[in-house]
């Protein structure tokens, strides 16, 4: 397995990852970016792959912990290596297994926030990639968006809240699998490629037994108009 050492913020975290499995994208940048945390807040990162979710809110959070739990061997190795390299060792814990039995790691409502990226496609729908990592990344072969709230509902003590990103296409999936576990969308963001690009990403904030009013937040551009540059909103998520 070969791997590559890249870094964000200016070199001031590293983040170890295979060069030809599945590599983190902007998607998880923007994850960690629009999640809003709070000082002290247990965080639990569902299917945490490389850990790099986990890692940038320990970097822009010192008051935070971080939970992750990965089923896949390979990238629960690198998030250790990651966790390890960036002296994260005493603020985050690695979970190696299915999230969706949540309950061997967790006691619950013991937690404040759940984050994830989980798979956008269902399965029989797409190209099924033959990398194993990328398949299980993209395809809900192991996980839906349905056992994510599952799981949130069970650690997530009241009012605990669950931040992610979605594809737009997919957002009455993710509205539904709230509703029925118990929450309530609070805030969702429209993520763009440009200004004249349909919207492809939505970022939801739901809370966990809240009430019915949800705030549409302004939209976000991840590029400049006519060109590959970065929005300044964009380019702040990468600054150090």
């Amino acid at each position: 397995m070969e791997i590559t050492r890249d870094t964000l913020f200016g070199g001031r975290l590293v983040v170890y990852q295979r060069r030809r499995g599945y590599r983190f994208s902007v998607d998880s940048v923007i994850l960690a970016g629009l999640t809003r945390v709070k000082d002290g807040d247990v965080v639990l990162d569902l299917g945490c792959g490389c850990g790099v979710v986990g890692l940038i809110l320990l970097y822009r959070h010192p008051g935070v912990k971080v939970i992750g739990v990965e089923i896949q061997e390979s990238l629960y190795e690198l998030a250790d290596m990651n966790i390890r390299e960036n002296g994260y060792h005493g603020r985050m814990i690695l979970h190696r297994g299915d999230f969706r039995d949540i309950d061997k790691f967790l006691d619950p409502e013991s937690v404040d926030l759940v984050v994830s990226n989980p798979p956008y496609r269902r399965v029989n729908t797409g190209r099924l990639n033959p990398d194993e990592e990328k398949a299980v990344a993209r395809h809900e072969l192991f996980a839906t968006i349905d056992d994510v709230f599952s799981v949130a509902a069970r650690v997530l003590k009241p009012k605990g809240r669950v931040s992610l990103i979605y594809p737009a296409f997919r957002l009455d999936d993710l509205i539904v699998s709230a509703w029925k576990r118990g929450f309530r969308p609070k805030r969702l963001t429209v993520i763009y490629s440009d200004s004249e690009s349909p919207g492809m990403l939505v970022h939801a904030e739901c809370v966990k037994g809240a009430g019915q009013e949800v705030r549409i937040a302004p939209p976000f551009c991840i590029y400049e108009r006519d060109s590959k540059n970065y929005t300044p909103e964009m380019q702040k998520f990468y600054e150090p």
